[in-house]
């Protein structure tokens, strides 16, 4: 095992990496209602969004994909190896998107760029979380995995509340047409500086200790594709692992996070500034209990933790969601749904109703500096309760990196548990979005996003009760010390 003072080492060098690719991966999404239109034609803001949110969503359906080449890297060839490329290549992807021309300028080569771009994150991302989390995890001792590992954890959350942080300073430095114009290019260009400093510090990591041994006594696999997944007991724990932990997780990680923000912003009208700083906020205020819940599962267990997670999320999303509605003073009661006869694109268009008649709806806390909205009591209600779904982010996702490490063996463990966590997070949770503004853009009843994430925790519950083991007693470093001993 590592010394105390080098595990820090560690997990400072794998957390600001997966931080910054993070930051790169979200940026895309935290500027959604703001450069969705540039990238479509003109003249249906809804269709651009829907349109811009399957661009994003291609970055996660493809995630496993990316999980599975850069796994059988990083069990082949070595941990750092796989994860200093993904860094490279996500860098690089965001800062094109910087750069690139707009529809008005290229026409439809510029969504059809776009989309290559974003394919180019989504793989990288999907090597890039395997290769930190299990790199950490073989630096730790075991009885305080999930402790160390919930920095890792972090990470997703911190490069989204990043992402929002540095559009917040941008869209204060400049009025609000030259944002729209051309300042949303500075949070993707910023990337170059920020991916910079990451390889430099990646560059001078050594290779996990356990990953050491296992390639020089020649216990690495030859084929990790294989024996990740067509020998029944691992594919097995694949499934589970899958459908009782990682597809819950994903839906409530991308709920808490990402929908809130969408819901507020496009169904409530919530102001996109007031938006972004309310969700900041319970972001930053968030984020300590990752650690929390991962040193927890230490001593009680990791799948605990993970169902209660999922169990309070499914029952709470409804009654969360119509208070939010509520305590924003939005009087939003429908969202109207109309499709062109022509060509059939569906706009939506949340409704209020006054004297009588369904007219759309105004925009609710309008901003109007930092201080005046900080100071209105209703900006605190809305972070209290997205706080409350980032607390059920934090259980599900604080102590599943452990989890994940511990279910599966050294020399497919890239691999291995990848592809499960980059289907539950990549599908499952990276398609909400999309699915919840397309199911409230079909049906007009703006609480009907919720019911995806619903139905998927409350699966993830009920599979894994019954399936998932506990494997916080799992000592990965077993395999080291036993292969001496022989």
């Amino acid at each position: 095992m590592t010394d105390d003072y080098k595990i820090w080492q560690v997990i400072g060098a794998s957390s600001v990496g997966t931080m910054i690719e993070w930051y790169d991966f979200y940026i895309f999404g935290s500027l959604a209602t703001v450069i969705a239109p540039l990238f479509y034609p003109q003249g249906n803001n809804t269709l651009a969004l829907i349109a811009y949110l399957s661009t994003f969503a291609v970055g996660f359906v493809v995630r496993p994909f990316g999980a599975l080449f850069f796994g059988r890297i990083g069990d082949l060839v070595g941990r750092k190896y796989a994860f200093l490329v993904t860094l490279l290549i996500m860098g690089g992807a965001t800062a094109l998107i910087g750069f690139l021309p707009t529809y008005a300028t290229i026409g439809i080569a510029a969504p059809i760029i776009l989309l290559l771009i974003r394919i180019l994150q989504g793989l990288a991302l999907g090597g890039e979380y395997g290769g930190a989390a299990v790199y950490v995890a073989e630096h730790v001792p075991d009885k305080r995995r999930g402790f160390y590992t919930s920095f890792i954890q972090i990470t997703a959350t911190l490069g989204l509340f990043v992402s929002l942080a540095v559009i917040l300073i941008v869209q204060n430095t400049m009025s609000k047409s030259a944002f729209g114009s051309w300042g949303w290019r500075l949070p993707f260009i910023v990337s170059i500086f920020l991916v910079a400093i990451s390889l430099y510090v990646r560059l001078r990591m050594k290779e996990s200790p356990i990953f050491r041994h296992l390639k020089s006594t020649g216990m690495t696999s030859t084929q990790p594709l294989k024996d990740a997944f067509a020998k029944a007991d691992n594919l097995k724990r694949v499934l589970v692992s899958l459908f009782g932990a990682t597809a819950g997780q994903g839906v409530v990680w991308y709920t808490g996070q990402f929908y809130a923000l969408f819901y507020l912003q496009t169904i409530l009208k919530v102001n996109t500034t007031s938006a972004n700083y309310i969700v900041a906020t319970a972001l930053l205020m968030g984020m300590p209990f990752f650690v929390f819940f991962g040193a927890l599962s230490d001593r009680v267990g990791r799948k605990k933790i993970m169902m209660i997670g999922c169990l309070l999320a499914a029952v709470s999303y409804l009654p969360i969601y119509k208070a939010m509605q509520a305590v924003s003073g939005s009087n939003v009661v429908t969202a109207i749904s109309q499709k062109n006869p022509v060509t059939g694109a569906i706009s939506l268009t949340p409704q209020t109703t006054v004297n009588g008649v369904l007219q759309p709806a105004k925009e609710v806390l309008t901003y109007a500096g930092f201080e005046n909205l900080m100071t209105n009591p209703v900006t605190w209600k809305l972070i209290l309760l997205i706080f409350i779904q980032v607390i059920f982010v934090t259980m599900v996702y604080g102590p599943i990196a452990a989890y994940l490490v511990e279910a599966f063996p050294a020399k497919i463990r890239y691999t291995s548990l990848s592809l499960p966590y980059h289907i539950g997070n990549g599908v499952f949770g990276g398609l909400l979005p999309l699915i919840g503004l397309s199911v409230i853009a079909q049906t007009g009843n703006i609480y009907a996003g919720v019911y995806y994430p619903i139905i998927v925790a409350g699966i993830t519950v009920i599979v894994g009760s019954l399936l998932l083991r506990e494997t916080r007693h799992v000592l990965i470093w077993d395999e080291v010390n036993d292969s001496e001993r022989n």
